[in-house]
């Protein structure tokens, strides 16, 4: 069997994986992952309640690989809390009204005599945001924890639980997908708007290829999260979303599951998913892994295996 097969029928590590393990034992490659996900979202993860008396709930992090897996990922998804709950919904409404705020005014400078140049600020606005999804993905997948002050619950935990539930990200709303990458591009925004309404129309015009490259950049880290939804979702996506993914341009769902092969080590871009090759040929992340091990002594994805069920001595 080849190995562009072998990539191919390589599935989500989620509630899919013992069928699509199955289909690789029997070297059968024309898998319909649609019904498979379809049957399994019918059949959710039974959590069994450890009893009250046994002990784990005062267990260390380091006892994790005795929790069953629909546990730990009762565990991760009991982190999402109110206040996020609360925080994700204005980021959206709030955040969505000033980028449509903002598009409108770029719109409106809109210069048909330089659209090759628009195109190239595109592009490169695309190429970017999918580099910032991989630097970020990465982090949060190979170093820090969900006990860790701050960003542990808020930020880490949603990668943890994606791990250990690849699916979980298919049954969170617009506001828990979207939410975080919103308010992150919403300080941008509101400086770039501040500028429309402060600068005259000459001196924006002189920086509107910048703008629509930042604007371009913005719109693509926000939709990340739910591109990587997409791409974890077999069935009921609009025809205009398979058309995207079918052309690579956005993240297509066999491309991702490269990354979800255990130990999640490798095709960290998850926006288009384009620069995932090339890094991955320079070995670009691996050395930042050595160079951090090396100066922290702190082994990459420590967290993120304890979460996975593995034993850590």
């Amino acid at each position: 069997m080849s190995s562009d097969l072998l990539l191919g029928t390589f599935g989500d590590l989620s509630k899919v994986q013992h069928q699509i393990e199955a289909t690789l034992n029997n070297n059968c490659v024309n898998t319909n992952y649609e019904k498979i996900a379809k049957k399994e979202e019918e059949e959710p993860i039974i959590l069994e309640k450890p009893d009250e008396n046994d002990g784990k709930e005062d267990q260390p992090v380091q006892s994790l690989h005795t929790f069953k897996k629909g546990e730990r990922a009762k565990m991760l998804a009991d982190g999402y809390t109110k206040e996020k709950w609360l925080l994700d919904r204005f980021s959206i409404i709030f955040g969505t009204s000033i980028m449509c705020l903002w598009g409108y005014h770029i719109a409106s400078r809109f210069d048909v005599y330089d659209v090759v140049g628009i195109f190239a600020s595109i592009i490169l606005g695309m190429l970017v945001a999918d580099f910032f999804s991989g630097l970020v993905h990465w982090g949060a997948d190979t170093w820090g924890s969900v006990d860790q002050a701050y960003i542990g619950k808020a930020f880490i935990r949603p990668f943890r639980e994606h791990h250990v539930d690849p699916t979980a990200i298919t049954r969170h709303d617009v506001f828990e997908t979207n939410g975080d990458n919103l308010l992150i591009v919403l300080p941008v925004a509101c400086w770039f708007l501040y500028n429309s309404y402060t600068y005259s129309n000459e001196v924006l015009l002189q920086t509107y290829r910048f703008e629509i490259f930042c604007y371009v950049l913005a719109i693509f880290v926000i939709l990340t999260n739910q591109i990587h939804k997409w791409s974890h979702t077999y069935y009921g996506l609009p025809s205009w979303v398979e058309f995207l993914q079918k052309y690579h341009v956005i993240l297509p769902k066999q491309h991702h599951r490269i990354h979800h092969v255990s130990p999640h080590e490798t095709y960290f871009c998850i926006t288009t998913g384009w620069l995932n090759y090339p890094l991955e040929k320079i070995g670009f992340f691996r050395s930042l892994e050595w160079l951090i091990e090396k100066v922290t002594g702190v082994p990459p994805r420590f967290d993120d295996q304890k979460w996975a069920g593995k034993k850590i001595d």
